[in-house]
Formats: C-alpha cells, structure tokens, sequence
C-alpha cells in the first residue's frame, strides 16, 4: 500500500513524498527518508497523532504510523547538523548556521562536506537574484533603521566594523553553499543584490554603488575557504581556480585566471612565481606558525597602532613575522587598499613601507632611489632644457619655476628632475602629480587612483604632501616629491599593484635606472636612457 507523507524538515522547509510502499521498520523508513529527501546528519522521527488532535508524538513504533498517509517533523540532534540541506537554492542553506570559528572536527567537516555535495548537485546554475541571508538580530535593527533613513534623507549608513564582519561572514558562508571559487561578475551580483536589499548600504561617490562590496565579499570569501582548508574541509580543493602570472614588456606581472578548473595535482595551493625584480612574491610561512598564529599577530598589530605612542619595534618585529601571511592575502584576495589600510594599517608607516619593499625584492628603496636621483638631476635638466622645444609649454614652465628659486636650490632641482618625468616621456602629468588648496581636499581625491597631491594654502604655499591610492590618503606630511614618489614606488611593490597605464613609462623609469631592478624595458624607456647616459 503507497503511503503519502507530508515531511517538515525544519521550521522553513516542508516537502511532500509519495512511497509507493509503506516501510514495515522503523529503519526502513529512516533510509527511505534519507534517500529521498537527501537528509543527511542524525535526527529523530515525530508524527501528528489524529487521537490527540494532531499532538506530536515521537515514533517509537512502526505500527503508531498513520495509514495512507501521515504527517512527520524531524527533530535534530542537537550534536548534529542544525538543520539539513535544501533542495533548492532559493533560501538559504544549512551550512549557512555554521559559525566559521566552529568548524573544526573531523565529523563537523565530513557532514560540511556532505552538506556542500548535496546542495550543489541541485543548484544548477548561479542564483539569480543571489538570496542574502539574514544577519543577526542587532545588525537587522542597524540597517532596518539605516534603510528607513536612507529613504528618508538619501543618507547612507556608516558601517561599523562589527556589521561589516557580520555581513561579510554570513554572506561567505552563503556564497560557499553555492560554489567555492565564484566568478568576478558573479561576486558583483551579490554585492548588487545587497546593495538592493539594504539601500543604506550603498556606496557614495556615483558609480554602482557596490564596487567596494564586491572587492570585500571576494575577499572575505577567500579568507573562508582558508579556514575551511585548514579545518580540513575537502571541498574547498575542488573545481580550485589557479592563476598563471603573465608578465608583460615592461615587468610588470599582470594577473590572468586559468578557469580550466585543474588546479594542479591533487588540488594543492602552488606558490606564485616572482615577478621581475622581487625575490619574495609569496614566501612561506615562518616555521611552528599557523595562519591563527599569524593572524592573532595581525590583531596584536592593529592594537598596537591604535595607541598614541607606537612600540615601533614591537610593530617592526611583528610585521616581519607576518610577512608571509600579508602578502599571500594581498596577492591571492587582491584586497582594495582601504581593505589593506584597515587589516594592515602598519604597512602604511614610512618605514614599513621601506621594509615591506625590502622583504619582497632585498632592495633598499630610500637609499638606492635618493643615490640615483642625485647621479642623474643633473642630466636630466640638461636633457629637458636641451630639448624643451619638442615638448608642450609644460616642460617651460616647469624648467621657468625652477630658475626663479633663491633658495634650498638642491631640493627644487631635484623636485623639477622627478617632475620633469613624465612630461620628458610623453605621459599625462596630472595623472601622477596633482595641486590643490586645503579646502578642496575631499573632493581632490574622488576617482583617484594613483597620486602624489600638493596640498597648499590660500597663498599657494605648501602645506603637505601626501599620497592618494584608490581615493584613501594613506600617507601624508610627506617631506618633498621625491620622497612621496619613491614611498608611491615602494607601495606598489608592497600592495602587489599594476603600474597605471597613464604613467607606467615613469614607473618603469623608476623601475628600470634609477633601482635597476629589471634588464627588460619598453623601446621609449631604452631610448630615454640613451639620451640620458649620453649628456
């Protein structure tokens, strides 16, 4: 006789089956259960009893079940999973429930793994819209208030860092149920649909909206699958996105993904090659230390800079030990450098900038760039002035300024040699250098993402110098240009960046003569040092 159940696998998932034959045991149902629905983890079976109106009541006995049909709630065993797999993408999943700090045990990452399987063999494709979890109870309250405010007055939320990391987290754990090496426009629809979902969440300064979103969710994603690789969780190592780094003409590696799903034998994490000029792309780990070690000294790091007077030793030593786990984030989760500013606000120290650069390529930047530029100032005026005609009225200018100075002559020559640059090799100035008074700084920085920025007074007299990437200032009260390009030198190296397209003939300048860091280079920088060697 066929015996139609109505099964209530948790408080937000039912399902109705149909057994073309009603189980003679207790475990014979159990397994038909488990087939069918897919159930995986230990629980128990309770009915609906139609003498005691419909009162649950545990199943101890084949004989108590109902007739034709019947209805069932499983209860889970609180040891167990919380609750079992969806069939569907369309809430989310058990896994989800899963604190990340609590994974860990052989069997909690063998029903993970199972968990992962079942759900992902019936999601054929990328949810769309992507279902955003529920957060925890007092982020809800923040961002529905944020939302009615936003509705309001237009206002965006300020997200603190504790919300940050509860949303992150739980939309990590969901994106994971779904697929474990999500693709970049595949990110995006998350952030989209967050940024849909939670208006105050929005980004401002135009654009989408969710840009910084996307960079963070991919980054936290990655830090996820590290702490689920380490838990042991075999699922992370599958359908694994290697990346071949291919470097250009001028030196600069320029990153490619390899989709082909391989991943290497066995799945294992391959180091990066160095690029030119860098001994230490990504290095290990330093001995006896795991990356929970490293990262309670990451904490320990972010503490220590909060204080008013900073054990700088204490925050040189601790920079070095993390070294290795600092880059493989930078390198692997390619963060936004407001990302990094807030992870590694050490690395943005005028000398860890110094030592950052000289853990990944052994060179020394202040001392090797200062020497150069004192060798080449006086050849490269003389090259500019020499052929000043063939230039725009820039370069006069430039070379004018210069010729009116009465004081601390040395400084302004060598400030016009570092100007002069990019002028010299045919590159959009602005792009690298960049006025304006005190007033206007906030609105300076929008859509910048490179930028060594004079800031002057009302009279046209300097007040600070300071470097803009990606929109944040992360340095300033920078003594002069020269140092505030060479300290823009040395980040670019440590944040594992591309030269910019406007200005990579400057950079490679830099890269090239003055740190002689790499033997290859473009045509016009072999020209440039021709002519330069030869005045």
């Amino acid at each position: 006789m066929a015996l139609l159940l109505l099964v209530h696998i948790n408080p937000k998932l039912v399902r109705k089956i149909r057994l073309t034959k009603a189980p003679e045991t207790l475990e014979e149902l159990y397994n038909e259960l488990r087939q069918k629905l897919e159930l995986v983890g230990e629980f128990c079976i309770q009915y609906e009893d139609s003498d005691f109106g419909q009162a649950v009541c545990n199943l101890i006995d084949i004989a108590e079940l109902p007739s034709e049909k019947a209805v069932l709630h499983i209860l889970w065993s609180s040891e167990d999973m919380p609750s079992p797999p969806p069939p569907t993408p369309t809430r989310s999943s058990s896994i989800s429930s899963l604190d990340t700090a609590s994974i860990g045990s052989p069997d909690s990452i063998h029903s993970l793994s199972s968990v992962v399987r079942t759900y992902r063999r019936n999601v054929s494709q990328w949810p769309t819209p992507f279902p955003i979890p529920s957060f925890s109870y007092d982020v809800e309250l923040i961002l529905r208030k944020g939302n009615e405010t936003f509705e309001i007055l237009g206002k965006g939320l300020h997200v603190t860092r504790d919300v940050k990391t509860e949303i992150l987290d739980k939309l990590a754990q969901e994106i994971f149920t779904v697929k474990a090496y999500p693709d970049k426009h595949e990110f995006e629809t998350v952030a989209a649909e967050l940024v849909n979902k939670h208006p105050c969440l929005k980004e401002p300064g135009g654009g989408t909206g969710y840009a910084g979103w996307t960079t963070s969710i991919k980054y936290k994603i990655g830090n996820y699958r590290s702490k689920l690789r380490q838990a042991g969780c075999n699922e992370v190592g599958v359908n694994r996105r290697t990346r071949r780094e291919v470097v250009d003409d001028h030196g600069v590696n320029r990153r490619r993904r390899d989709d082909d799903g391989d991943g290497g034998p066995e799945g294992r994490f391959s180091l990066k090659k160095p690029k030119r000029g860098e001994v230490n792309h990504v290095p290990d780990h330093p001995e006896s230390y795991t990356e929970d070690d490293l990262e309670d000294l990451r904490s320990s790091l972010v503490e220590a800079m909060k204080k008013k007077n900073k054990d700088m030793e204490f925050i040189s030593q601790k920079m070095d030990i993390t070294f290795s786990f600092r880059r493989m984030e930078i390198v692997e989760m390619e963060p936004m450098v407001s990302e990094v500013l807030e992870r590694w606000s050490g690395l943005f120290l005028e000398e860890q900038i110094c030592q950052e650069f000289f853990r990944v390529t052994t060179k020394d930047l202040m001392g090797t760039f200062k020497t150069a530029l004192d060798m080449f100032t006086p050849r490269l005026l003389k090259l500019y002035r020499a052929r000043k005609g063939a230039f725009s009225r820039e370069m006069e200018t430039l070379l004018e300024m210069l010729d009116k100075q009465t004081s601390d002559i040395t400084s302004h020559r060598r400030q016009a040699a570092v100007e002069g640059l990019p002028i010299f090799l045919r590159e959009n100035t602005e792009k690298l250098f960049s006025r304006c008074l005190a007033t206007d700084l906030d609105e300076q920085t929008k859509g910048i993402k490179m930028d060594v920025l004079t800031v002057l007074d009302d009279d046209d007299a300097v007040i600070n110098i300071a470097l803009v990437l990606e929109e944040t200032i992360v340095l300033k009260d920078i003594p002069d240009t020269p140092t505030a390009l060479a300290y823009l030198f040395g980040l670019l190296y440590a944040l594992n960046m591309e030269f910019p397209k406007d200005i990579r003939y400057t950079f490679e300048t830099i890269q090239h003569i003055f740190m002689e860091m790499s033997t290859n280079c473009s045509q016009r920088v072999r020209s440039f040092k021709t002519k330069l060697l030869n005045q």
